[in-house]
């Protein structure tokens, strides 16, 4: 129920109206660093807890393959490896979908390759263009690593860098 207050001229108090009319809910879709490790895993489980108590929405699980900076590769070598990406894809969806099973939640699986950050942000805004009128979130898992705290993580430089809110899960 939506309530406007509307000051009154003559008398100068409050008017309270009341409207039975309800707000049209946007929907939320929460798109998941994920990698299959334990942040991930409960990045992943936050998400399904979110949708559960805050339909409607979807989640996208976003998998980046990544091959660090300085990595040169022939163009042998790169096809090998985009083929054992693929198979990472594969397994990495399985555990997805294990994870999410009796959920009942909407979801899909994406696999891009680039800079992590980079490559959820582009996959939020692709979101966000395409559903212009829904909120988009990211979720990523906080890092535990020394180094990291040291030199900054993915969930820190999503932070700093992301158009959209991201959520960051400890």
């Amino acid at each position: 129920m939506r309530v406007r207050v509307s000051p009154v001229r003559a008398t100068g108090s409050m008017l309270l109206c009341m409207s039975a009319e309800t707000p049209s809910v946007r929907e939320l879709n929460l798109i998941v660093g994920y990698d299959g490790s334990p942040p991930a895993k409960r990045a992943l489980e936050t998400s399904a807890r979110w949708l559960s108590v805050r339909p409607p929405g979807r989640i996208t699980v976003v998998w980046v393959a990544h091959l660090g900076p300085g990595v040169e590769l022939s163009a042998d070598a790169v096809a090998i490896v985009e083929s054992d990406f693929d198979q990472v894809a594969q397994e990495i969806r399985a555990a997805v979908g294990e994870q999410l099973a009796g959920s009942g939640l909407p979801w899909d699986f994406r696999w891009r390759q680039g800079l992590i950050v980079h490559e959820l942000i582009a996959a939020a805004e692709s979101v966000q263009a395409a559903r212009p009128d829904d909120v988009v979130v990211i979720l990523v898992g906080s890092s535990s690593s020394a180094m990291h705290r040291v030199v900054g993580s993915i969930a820190v430089s999503l932070a700093h860098h992301s158009p959209v809110p991201v959520t960051i899960v400890p």
